[in-house]
């Protein structure tokens, strides 16, 4: 915990209260390794004050994205507090990896070292501006998204509340309801494509500034990926291809047979999820009426699991950092936001009754566990585990929870989730495949035009979609890109979410075969953080980190064998 470098009541939203400190850190004398890891303790100690405060008003702004107020602090700090926060950053981390006792450092810092060296190599004052102006943008797409509503079956609905509507049984519902989102998602489409044109300007620039040829090669180093390449997300690509593809084809057949239907057309399944109409006309899975039966349910899932696992989900619920439910205004999707001050983990959601809102709700709970397994770790560098790993936690929760579905449902039901689920896990590794190529391709290309862009994005979708009839509804399909939120927030941030799912899959094929070790293995490789590099976190786990063929077989194969042991 804080060593009382920062005085308690310290607020970091105004730059006026972090300079002195700042300044101190900077002019400190420093005549030893030990001085170093003074320095490091404190500047950690600081980083988790300031992280604390803008995941604060991140989550305020994300919660209600109508209020003005809430999202001008955001940007405010975004724009005054941030970009001198980043020059300090680089002048710290000058200070620690130039300084002539940083080879007396134990090894503990090892990876931390890595990662300053690589920040020092790439960081470059013209970038931020062009940052601030990224965060102002991507703050922008987020409240248009959060403002889409639709009046639908007598009321104003929000678009996680829709999605209800999407898996009902009646085709021509499902059509209403699939064509009034695409509709409302058209009225914005123009200037969600100007906000994107102008993000690939400021990213290619960004890279161009620190000396890369694309911003592609640019985040590779920015997100330190050092364990894997380009190269290896494009075998991913390939191997999803081969390997999924002809699963997806085979479910979607099975779905046409069951729904009675010639041809597929988009509102018939949701191509990221898997999700749709139930084959046999059975209502839609109904796993909770509101939160709170929801929250209560999963805290008895988790006791039954493990003691542990029990006892850190009701400390989720005990320290009231749980905002579940959808409303008007508020952000689309979910996240865990880690409070590193606090070392308090909180969840936000769009719960509106449906399965995959319980899948959702137990994979951002899986990022919970992972920051409070690593809680105990000093440093907020230590603390912060790479993506790839992070969803691991995450996803694994999603498939080592399915035995204890039953909490939510009769068994009937609960192996219809379970289907759900995994046919879900054979259509997102596509997703990802398209997701991560168009990005590949757009910062390869910073200059193409909104036609060559629409172009390439419906062959990646041919690659890599569910084969469909889209007549009447080209202009949307064009532009359909625009529904993933990571484009605008988080570019390339989506292979990490390949790699985790083979890992979790992995976990899941250690559960069948003995349970205890699944759980120690999760508990073991998620409390060390990030103080192993990626591959040694996977060997923590008993995983192996791959991108083959050979390896997606054996994963899929074993999840074609529990698909075909479940009832349809």
């Amino acid at each position: 915990m804080g060593r009382g470098f920062v005085p308690e009541e310290f607020d970091p939203t105004k730059w006026e209260n972090v300079e002195p400190i700042v300044s101190g850190l900077l002019e400190r004398e420093l005549s030893c390794s030990s001085c170093l890891e003074g320095l490091i303790a404190d500047s950690s100690e600081l980083a988790e004050h300031v992280s604390e405060a803008g995941a604060l008003l991140y989550i305020a702004m994300t919660c209600d994205t109508e209020n003005e107020e809430k999202r001008r602090s955001f940007l405010d700090f975004a724009g005054n507090v941030r970009p001198k926060l980043s020059e300090f950053s680089d002048a710290l981390n000058r200070r620690i990896v130039e300084h002539p006792s940083v080879g007396d450092l134990p090894r503990r810092y090892d990876l931390m070292l890595r990662g300053m060296r690589t920040d020092v190599e790439i960081f470059r004052k013209e970038n931020i501006p062009l940052g601030v102006r990224q965060t102002e943008l991507v703050t922008e797409s987020q409240a248009i998204n959060g403002a889409m509503t639709v009046e639908f079956d007598g009321e104003e609905r929000t678009f996680p509340q829709m999605r209800s509507y999407l898996e009902s049984n009646d085709r021509q519902q499902r059509e209403a309801a699939w064509t009034a989102m695409a509709q409302r998602r058209m009225e914005d489409s123009e200037r969600l494509s100007e906000i994107f044109d102008e993000l690939v300007s400021i990213r290619h620039q960004m890279a161009v500034n620190s000396g890369f040829d694309s911003y592609t090669h640019y985040m590779f180093k920015a997100m330190h990926r050092f364990d894997y390449t380009i190269e290896d997300c494009l075998e991913f690509h390939q191997s999803v291809e081969t390997v999924c593809m002809p699963l997806v084809a085979q479910i979607n057949r099975e779905r046409c047979e069951g729904l009675g239907i010639g041809q597929l057309k988009p509102w018939d399944v949701n191509e990221k999820s898997g999700s749709g109409p139930d084959v046999h006309g059975r209502e839609p899975l109904r796993p909770f009426e509101t939160v709170d039966e929801m929250v209560e349910k999963l805290s008895e899932m988790f006791h039954e699991i493990s003691k542990d696992l029990g006892g850190k989900f009701d400390k989720l619920v005990e320290m009231d950092t749980l905002d579940l439910d959808t409303r008007k205004g508020k952000a689309p999707g979910g996240y865990q936001y880690y409070l590193e001050k606090s070392r308090v983990p909180f969840i936000f959601m769009n719960a509106a009754g449906l399965q995959g809102d319980l899948e959702t709700m137990i994979h951002e709970a899986g990022h919970a566990f992972h920051s409070l397994y690593c809680g105990h770790l000093d440093l907020i560098d230590e603390r912060d585990y790479p993506i790839e790993f992070a969803e691991v936690a995450s996803m694994s929760m999603e498939l080592l929870t399915q035995p204890w579905w039953d909490k939510f449902y009769e068994s009937d039901e609960a192996d219809r989730a379970r289907r759900t689920h995994l046919e879900g896990v054979v259509f997102l590794l596509p997703w990802i495949a398209t997701i991560d190529s168009f990005q590949h391709w757009i910062y390869a290309n910073p200059g193409h035009s909104r036609e060559e862009r629409e172009e390439v994005w419906l062959s990646i979708r041919d690659r890599f979609g569910s084969e469909m009839d889209w007549t009447g509804q080209t202009d949307f399909r064009e532009v359909s890109w625009q529904q993933q939120g990571h484009l605008f927030g988080v570019p390339f941030y989506y292979i990490e979410y390949g790699i985790a799912q083979l890992g979790s899959l992995q976990l899941w094929k250690t559960q069948m075969s003995d349970p205890q070790k699944a759980l120690d293995d999760y508990a073991n490789a998620m409390s060390l953080g990030n103080t192993r590099t990626l591959p040694d976190l996977f060997s923590a786990a008993d995983l192996n980190l791959g991108f083959d063929e050979g390896h997606f077989l054996s994963l899929l194969g074993t999840v074609e064998e529990a698909l075909a042991e479940l009832p349809a």
